[in-house]
């Protein structure tokens, strides 16, 4: 490589002397040959691999793969690992250590001597977390989603990962599920490797990484066992290496177009709710203007195209069958900016101009849609200053503009402990509020806000109510569900004034949420309210809860914004 072209790793490997002779050496101890440090791009494989982390433990197996095509290409590939984020076992939140993962990533990229960057990532933060770090550094990078399970069946059915978890309670109250009956569908449910197979979080995640162009075409939909997926895990590796000959940065894919295209796809294929907080914070890391409001005017008016649970039907599996992302690109061409550039080189659109359809039940079209309106709904009212959203295609229509009385949960262990009274003074027209979930409050914003409903109403046969939250819900999860709600309670928001019996206003169509108290009133409860203890003195909670943003602003810390670059003029000696 000629000296215009000069890698970052030659600053380590190409030196003489005492310094060159350090970095070189104790790598020696591998068994690379002198080649390998005359000016090879050195390719850093990010690895979320964990046995922590069930959705990604097939990504040590992954990286070997990845790192074959890296070598195939002339690369020098150098796996390194980082703080993984297991959804199904983390306490209190994965939400709370989002951040600390990003961290993680940021440092081991610029600490060392990498031109480019292999992101694997497959459970839902891990994809954000990574994307955020490796955006702070701003080197070539690309992004290869570990993909989703294989479809579950129960009995003769379908069975979607987390999706079944919420309808658990209703089943044991309703149609008297037993203990043998949950340990059947535990198995069912979850057969093989890969992340959640609806279009939860983690689809979303890497639906969102296809969209904003981070992977090769088709990427995203792929299962995790499918062997197609080590295919474009070998070419990623091997693309990975002509992006750092081209200099290709996260910043010249990272545009403000290629966001909007994000949100767009986003409504079309029924993301979650998640992507909000986390293409925010991806935004704030690279520099682009993002704010809530973009995802309301850009895609709230979307029509739903891809029938998948929680919004509809199927599943990952039936999704890439039919045809995956680029068929959803390929329907939505006129509502995309075609002059964005992804990983490969060519914009997304171009990228699937020969996308085929081969299942219009699961993909639809544009002119005959599974729902007119998909997207997120953002909401303002003097309940939500700063906003709140909802996600409409995964909630109940009727319920869309609604007036009732609050029921108020201070905590989710009040929750627990009070909604199956059968004393609790709740019916189906009530709306269960729900405090102290933000991302201060829990701390880290659980998704909790989609909490099941009271037995005796769940053997009534009611099978909706509005539910209001500070927190998240997973992207399996549905319901009318109004969620972020910014500011707070936890940081004297709105919110944490409410009070049972207040009557709530939700009006989706018109984009509000409104407490029917007065002014005054309000003063009054404000000036008795009293701030909640923090919930940490030390470590990294502590640097989390004195610096983390509120959920409009993608719960990032705010002094993570933006980026310190890939310069590091300090050696070790």
């Amino acid at each position: 490589m000629d000296d215009k072209k000069k890698l970052r790793s030659q600053d380590w490997f190409g030196s003489s002397g005492k310094m060159g002779f350090i970095h070189r050496s104790w790598l020696r101890n591998q068994g690379y040959p002198d080649d390998y440090f005359e000016g090879k791009p050195v390719i850093g494989v990010c690895n979320t691999w964990s046995e922590l982390t069930p959705c990604n433990a097939h990504l040590r197996d992954f990286a070997e793969v990845v790192k074959r095509g890296i070598a195939e290409a002339g690369g020098f590939p150098l796996e390194f690992p980082v703080t993984s984020l297991g959804e199904t076992l983390m306490r209190p939140t994965t939400m709370l250590f989002r951040n600390l993962a990003s961290m993680d990533t940021e440092e081991s990229i610029r600490a060392n001597p990498l031109d480019g960057i292999v992101l694997l990532t497959g459970c839902d933060k891990t994809t954000p977390s990574t994307i955020m770090g490796a955006c702070s550094v701003d080197l070539p990078t690309i992004v290869v989603p570990g993909g989703p399970m294989l479809s579950g069946r129960f009995r003769g059915e379908k069975i979607g990962s987390g999706t079944f978890s919420w309808l658990i309670k209703k089943k044991q109250e309703t149609e008297d599920f037993e203990e043998e009956d949950l340990r059947e569908a535990e198995v069912c449910m979850s057969r093989s490797n890969g992340h959640c197979n609806t279009m939860g979080t983690a689809s979303t995640m890497a639906t969102m990484s296809e969209a904003l162009g981070l992977t090769l075409p088709g990427a995203s939909a792929i299962p995790a066992v499918d062997s197609r997926k080590k295919l474009m895990a070998h070419l990623s590796g091997r693309r990975i290496v002509e992006m750092v000959e081209e200099d290709l940065k996260l910043s010249d894919v990272l545009t403000r177009k290629a966001f909007e295209n994000a949100i767009v796809i986003n409504a079309a294929v029924g993301g979650s709710t998640n992507l909000i907080v986390h293409l925010l914070a991806i935004a704030n890391r690279i520099g682009v203007p993002l704010d809530l409001e973009d995802f309301d005017e850009f895609g709230s008016k979307i029509p739903l195209l891809v029938n998948l649970m929680p919004s509809g039907e199927h599943l990952m599996e039936d999704y890439y069958y039919a045809g995956g992302l680029p068929v959803v690109i390929k329907e939505l061409s006129e509502q995309l900016h075609n002059d964005t550039i992804s990983v490969n080189g060519h914009s997304i659109i171009e990228n699937s101009e020969d996308a085929k359809r081969y299942d219009r039940d699961v993909i639809a079209s544009a002119d005959d849609p599974v729902k007119e309106e998909a997207g997120i709904v953002v909401l303002k009212g003097n309940l939500c200053e700063d906003g709140a959203i909802i996600k409409p295609s995964a909630a109940t229509p009727e319920l869309m503009t609604h007036r009732g009385r609050a029921v108020v949960f201070e905590s989710i262990e009040d929750y627990h402990h009070r909604i199956d009274d059968p004393d609790l003074d709740i019916d189906e027209s009530s709306v269960i509020v729900l405090q102290g979930v933000g991302p201060k409050g829990y701390p880290g914003m659980p998704e909790v806000g989609n909490v099941d409903l009271p037995a005796k109403l769940l053997e009534k046969g009611v099978e909706d109510m509005v539910r209001i939250s500070d927190g998240r819900m997973s992207g399996t999860a549905f319901g009318t569900v109004v969620l972020h709600i910014s500011p707070e309670s936890s940081v004297g928001g709105t919110l944490a004034l409410v009070e049972d019996g207040d009557m709530i206003e939700l009006d989706v169509p018109n984009r509000t949420l409104r407490l029917d108290v007065s002014n005054k009133e309000l003063e009054r409860r404000r000036e008795q309210w009293t701030p909640p203890e923090p919930k940490a003195q030390r470590g990294y909670v502590k640097i989390y809860l004195d610096h983390v943003e509120q959920s409009d602003r993608g719960a990032d810390l705010d002094i993570l914004k933006g980026g310190s670059g890939s310069e590091v003029d300090r050696d070790l000696h």
